[in-house]
C-alpha cells in the first residue's frame, strides 16, 4: 500500500526469519503456492457488487484509494485472491487429515472486510471465506472463529451475524477502530470489548471464563483463528498488554477445545501485527503451540 504503510511486505519476511532462527521452520510442512480462491469461493460471503467494484478500482499503475488507510495497487487483487485461497487450502488439508493444524502466513489481512465493503487494510474476509468453504464442502454444521486481534473483526461479525452455524469469539480494544458493531444480541456472537492497557493476565481470564465455556458448549467441528498480533505490548497500533507467552497460552486453550469436538482441527490465518520483531516472536510462539513442539 506504499512504503509508509504498516501493512507491509516485511511483515511476512519477519515471520519467516523468526521461524527459521527459532528452528521451527524446518519442522513444518510448507505449501508456498496454494491455488487462489475463485470468485465463487469469495461470493459465498461477499456481494457481487463488492467483487466487481474492486475489479473496477484495481489500477494498472500506482495506487487507488479505498479509504483513508487502505489502497490498491496493480497486484493487490491477485494477492487478495491468493490469501483467501490459502485459507481454503488449509481447511481442505486439516479436513482430509493431511495436517492437524495449519497457519496461513498471508497478506492482505481480512477480518475488517464486510460482505459489501473493503476497509482497514482488508479486501476479502479470508477467515469468513474459509469458514464458508468448510460449511459448503465438508459437511460441517458448526464452525467457530476466534479472533485475538487488537481490533474488532467487524467484517466477520457482520457476515455471520445471522448464521448460527458459525460462532465468533473475540476480545478487542474499545473504544478503538473500527467502532462498528451489529445491533442486537446473538447467542453465537461472543465479542468482548476491553479497555486500553488491559494486561495479558486479564485477557487470559476472558478466555478461560468466557470463550472456553461458550466454545465447549457450541462444540465446533472446526476451529478457525483470526490471528492478529497487534495486541502485543510492543505494538504501537494498539494499547493492549499481551506478550508471546500469552499467545502460546491462548493457542493451547484452543487446542484443548479442538481436541474435544473438532478432532484437533485448527486453521489459523494472519491478521494484524505491525511491530516486526514482536510479530515474528509471537507467530513463533503461536506456531510452536499449534504444532505441539
Amino acid at each position: 500500500m506504499g512504503s509508509w504503510h504498516p501493512e507491509c511486505p516485511e511483515r511476512l519476511d519477519a515471520i519467516n526469519d523468526h521461524l527459521l532462527a527459532s528452528g521451527v521452520l524446518p519442522l513444518l510442512h510448507a505449501d508456498d503456492s496454494p491455488r487462489p480462491a475463485t470468485e465463487d469461493d469469495v461470493l459465498r460471503v461477499h456481494t457481487h457488487a463488492h467483487v466487481e467494484g474492486l475489479k473496477r478500482l484495481s489500477p494498472a499503475t500506482g495506487y487507488a484509494a479505498i479509504d483513508g488507510d487502505t489502497s490498491m495497487n496493480s497486484r493487490t487483487l491477485t494477492a487478495a485472491f491468493e490469501a483467501a485461497g490459502a485459507g481454503i487450502a488449509a481447511v481442505d488439508a486439516v479436513m482430509r487429515g493431511e495436517a492437524a493444524t495449519a497457519f496461513c502466513s498471508v497478506r492482505p489481512p481480512g477480518h475488517h472486510a464486510e460482505s459489501g465493503r473493503a476497509m482497514g487494510f482488508c479486501f476479502f474476509n479470508n477467515i469468513a471465506i474459509a469458514a464458508a468453504h468448510a460449511l459448503a464442502n465438508h459437511g460441517l454444521s458448526r464452525v467457530a472463529i476466534v479472533d485475538f486481534d487488537v481490533h474488532h473483526g467487524n467484517g466477520t461479525e457482520e457476515i455471520f451475524y445471522d448464521d448460527p452455524r458459525v460462532m465468533m469469539c473475540s476480545f478487542y480494544q474499545h473504544p478503538f477502530y473500527p467502532n462498528l458493531r451489529q445491533e442486537g444480541y446473538r447467542e453465537h456472537m461472543v465479542n468482548i470489548p476491553v479497555d486500553a492497557y488491559t494486561t495479558g493476565a486479564e485477557l487470559r481470564q476472558v478466555v478461560s471464563d468466557v470463550w472456553v465455556p461458550r466454545l465447549n458448549e457450541f462444540a465446533p467441528e472446526l476451529l478457525l483463528v483470526s490471528a492478529g498480533f497487534d495486541a502485543h505490548r510492543e505494538d504501537e497500533m494498539g494499547q493492549l498488554g499481551m506478550v508471546e507467552s500469552d499467545y502460546a497460552w491462548i493457542t493451547e486453550q484452543l487446542l484443548q477445545v479442538a481436541d474435544r469436538s473438532a478432532k484437533g482441527r485448527i486453521v489459523s490465518m494472519l491478521e494484524g501485527g505491525y511491530n516486526l520483531s514482536a510479530l515474528g516472536r509471537s507467530v513463533v510462539a503461536h506456531v510452536r503451540a499449534l504444532s505441539k513442539l
